[in-house]
C-alpha cells in the first residue's frame, strides 16, 4: 500500500493502531510456534523412538537461541526496521514448521526446531513489540506493551491446544503444516500494511503534539549504543533486576510447576489446568499492567511487581492441595510478564524510544539467561534436597533484592547516550 493512501488512512485514525493489530498477529503467531515443539514430545517418541532427552536437547536449543536472538533483535531493528525482521523472522520459522513435515532424522528436528524457528521467534517476538510501541505511541504505550504480552500468552494458549487436537485428527506432519500456512497467510499482511516509523507516512507518534514531522534520524551503531549504555549505572540495576524477574518465573515456576505439583501428590492433569488458568490471569494481568504504567510511575510499579513475587514465591512451597494451586496459579499468573510494560517505559525514558530494540534486547536477554541459570538450579536443588522449597525461597529473597534495585533507578535521561533522551521526562 502506498505512503499516500496510508497517509490518507492515517487522518482518519491514527495509523498506529493497524500497526499495532499487524504486530500483534506476529507476536501471537510467534508465541505459537515457540511453544509447538512441547506438542511435538510423545508424537516423535512413537513414530520415530527417538528418547526424550534427545527430543528435549531441540527444544533446549530453541529457548537459548530464542534468548540470544533478542538483543541481535533489537539491534537490527533499531537499524533496519520492525517490518524486515518480522518478514524475516516468521519467514525462517514457518519455512521450519513446513520442512519439519519431512523430517526423518533427530539431527533435523534438532536443526529445524532448535536453530531455525529458535533464531526466527527470537526475531520476531517480545523485543520486536518494544520497539514498535515505543516508535508509534507516546501516549498509550504502556497499554500497547501490554496488548502485546498478552497476545504473546494467547498465542500458546491458542495454538498449543490447536495443535494438540489437529495431530489427534490428521497426525503430527498436517499439524506443522497447518502452522506453516498460518505463516503464509499473515505475511502478504506484513508486507503490505506494516511501517516501520510513523514519519514514513508523514505522521507523528500517537499522543505526540505540536511541532513538524520530523523524519528519523539514521540509528547509531548498537556497539556504541550498549557502549554508552554500560557506562550508566540505571542500565545494571534493570539488567539484573531483570535477570532475577526471569529466574523467579519462566526458570522457577514455569519450568518446575508440573513437577512440584507431581511432588505434592497432584495430578499432572490438575498441573496442566492450574497452568492453564495462570496463562488466562497472565494475559489479563499483561494489559492491566501496561493501562497502570501509562497513569503511574513505572519504577514503583516494577518494584512492587517483584515485591509481591516475592510472597507469592514464599506461599508456593505450603501448596498442597488443588485449591491452593489453582488460588496460586490465578494470583501469580497476574504478575507473571506484567514486569514488561514498566521495564519498557523506563528503557524508553532512560536511553530514548530509538534504542528501546538494542537496549530491551539484552535487558531481554539477561532476563533468559536468569531464567536458564534458574531452571538448572531448581533441578539441583530438587535432587540434593528431596523437595523444591529451598529453591523457592531463595527465589523470593531474589524477588525481593531485584524489587529494592529498581528502586533505586533514578529514571533520569541520558542525552550522552542519545538527544532524544533529554526530552523525555519523567
Amino acid at each position: 500500500m502506498s505512503a499516500r493512501w496510508l497517509a490518507i488512512l492515517g487522518r482518519r485514525f491514527h495509523y498506529g493502531w493497524v500497526v499495532v493489530a499487524i504486530t500483534c498477529l506476529t507476536v501471537l503467531v510467534s508465541a505459537g510456534l515457540r511453544g509447538a515443539p512441547a506438542t511435538l514430545i510423545k508424537p516423535l517418541e512413537n513414530e520415530f523412538g527417538w528418547s526424550r532427552a534427545s527430543i528435549s536437547v531441540a527444544i533446549s536449543i530453541g529457548l537459548l537461541l530464542y534468548g540470544v536472538a533478542s538483543p541481535l533483535a533489537g539491534s537490527l531493528t533499531d537499524r533496519f526496521g520492525p517490518r524486515r525482521l518480522m518478514i524475516g523472522g516468521m519467514a525462517l520459522a514457518g519455512l521450519a514448521s513446513g520442512l519439519s513435515a519431512l523430517m526423518g532424522s533427530i539431527w533435523q528436528f534438532h536443526l529445524l526446531w532448535g536453530i531455525f524457528s529458535g533464531i526466527g521467534t527470537g526475531l520476531a517476538g517480545a523485543v520486536l513489540g518494544a520497539t514498535v510501541a515505543t516508535r508509534w505511541f507516546t501516549a498509550r504505550r504502556g497499554l500497547v506493551i501490554g496488548i502485546f504480552g498478552a497476545a504473546s500468552s494467547a498465542g500458546q494458549l491458542i495454538f498449543l491446544p490447536t495443535l494438540v487436537a489437529l495431530m489427534a485428527t490428521i497426525g503430527w506432519q498436517g499439524a506443522v503444516l497447518v502452522m506453516a500456512l498460518v505463516v503464509a497467510g499473515l505475511l502478504p499482511f506484513i508486507v503490505l500494511l506494516m511501517r516501520d516509523d510513523p514519519s514514513d507516512i508523514g505522521l507523528r507518534p500517537f499522543g505526540a503534539v505540536g511541532g513538524e514531522v520530523v523524519a528519523p534520524t539514521p540509528p547509531e551503531k548498537p556497539s556504541v549504543v550498549m557502549w554508552r549504555a554500560m557506562h550508566v549505572r540505571d542500565f545494571w540495576l534493570l539488567a539484573v533486576s531483570f535477570c532475577i524477574c526471569g529466574a523467579t518465573s519462566a526458570g522457577l515456576v514455569g519450568a518446575h510447576l508440573i513437577a512440584y505439583s507431581v511432588d505434592r501428590g497432584l495430578s499432572e492433569v490438575t498441573a496442566a489446568t492450574a497452568l492453564g488458568l495462570m496463562g488466562i490471569t497472565n494475559f489479563i494481568g499483561t494489559v492491566g499492567s501496561g493501562w497502570l504504567t501509562d497513569r503511574y510511575n513505572p519504577r514503583r510499579l516494577l518494584a512492587f511487581y517483584l515485591i509481591m513475587r516475592a510472597g507469592f514465591l514464599v506461599f508456593l512451597p505450603f501448596v498442597d492441595s488443588s485449591t491452593a494451586l489453582a488460588a496460586f496459579a490465578l494470583v501469580f499468573g497476574l504478575n507473571y510478564i506484567a514486569t514488561s510494560p514498566p521495564m519498557v517505559a523506563m528503557i524508553a525514558e532512560i536511553f530514548g524510544r530509538k534504542n528501546v530494540g538494542t537496549i530491551y534486547g539484552w535487558i531481554f536477554f539477561a532476563h533468559h539467561s536468569g531464567a536458564a541459570v534458574s531452571a538448572t538450579l531448581a533441578g539441583v536443588t530438587r535432587d540434593a534436597s528431596g523437595n523444591y522449597a529451598p529453591a523457592f525461597f531463595a527465589g523470593a529473597v531474589l524477588a525481593l533484592i531485584s524489587g529494592l534495585l529498581v528502586s533505586r533507578v533514578e529514571r533520569k535521561p541520558a542525552p550522552s547516550l542519545h538527544p532524544e533522551a533529554a526530552s523525555l521526562t519523567a
